[in-house]
């Protein structure tokens, strides 16, 4: 039974996995849209968010089965509950590269992102979706190094959301308060990606040692 259950608890993390490697395609599709104005591309991660919905879903299930069934206790009961908050976290990601998506789908035919700022845009858009890919790896590889080193260069993202305000409010800008809006949201949502990316990677490095790192950078 005890090896039946550790077996549910590999296939509840080969799930969560799957979810992000589902989020990587959608942030890389809803830049393609971004960049390109291309409406079907958004639509298309649009229409895709139900499965990682289902997914979702399907792990909480899982999970909850697991706990009412199993009554896991000290380690497996930590794997478990982790497990919940990292699917949550994955959908909120999946739910960005919509919102990413829907702001392309807004300004068809035009491109929603001025030239002069599309590659400060296209760099954050690069960094989210490489770390989305890192946390997969993360996950299926229960990987602490990569995990602690993944919350080390989000500090790139918060330059690039710096740098997007700065060139928003030079005297330069001529780009108009509705493209200023738009590009403030895009760098939120490209921000909260990499931020919910580095929260997932945290709660691996809580599964595997118990500890959890952000909560030791706040005490540092």
């Amino acid at each position: 039974m005890r090896e039946l259950f550790h077996d549910q608890l590999d296939a509840m993390f080969v799930d969560l996995a799957g979810i992000c490697r589902q989020v990587e395609t959608a942030v890389g599709l809803a830049t393609q849209a971004l960049m390109t104005g291309d409406a079907a591309v958004a639509e298309q991660v649009i229409s895709a968010d139900v499965e990682i919905d289902r997914a979702r879903e399907q792990v909480e299930d899982n999970a909850f089965a697991l706990l009412s069934l199993q009554q896991p206790v000290a380690g497996d009961l930590r794997t478990v509950v982790s497990a919940l908050r990292m699917v949550s976290e994955l959908e909120r990601m999946g739910d960005l590269s919509v919102h990413v998506a829907k702001i392309a789908r807004l300004r068809v035919p035009q491109v929603a992102v001025p030239v002069e700022v599309q590659p400060t845009v296209a760099r954050m858009a690069e960094v989210a979706e490489d770390m989305v890919r890192r946390v997969s790896q993360i996950i299926t590889g229960r990987d602490v190094e990569a995990a602690i080193e993944l919350g080390r260069d989000d500090e790139v993202m918060d330059q690039l959301r710096r740098q997007s305000f700065t060139e928003l409010l030079s005297d330069d800008w001529q780009n108009g308060v509705e493209a200023a809006v738009d590009i403030a949201l895009l760098g939120r949502y490209y921000e909260r990606i990499a931020d919910h990316a580095v929260s997932v990677a945290n709660r691996v490095v809580f599964v595997v040692t118990g500890h959890n790192p952000s909560a030791v950078d706040a005490v540092s």
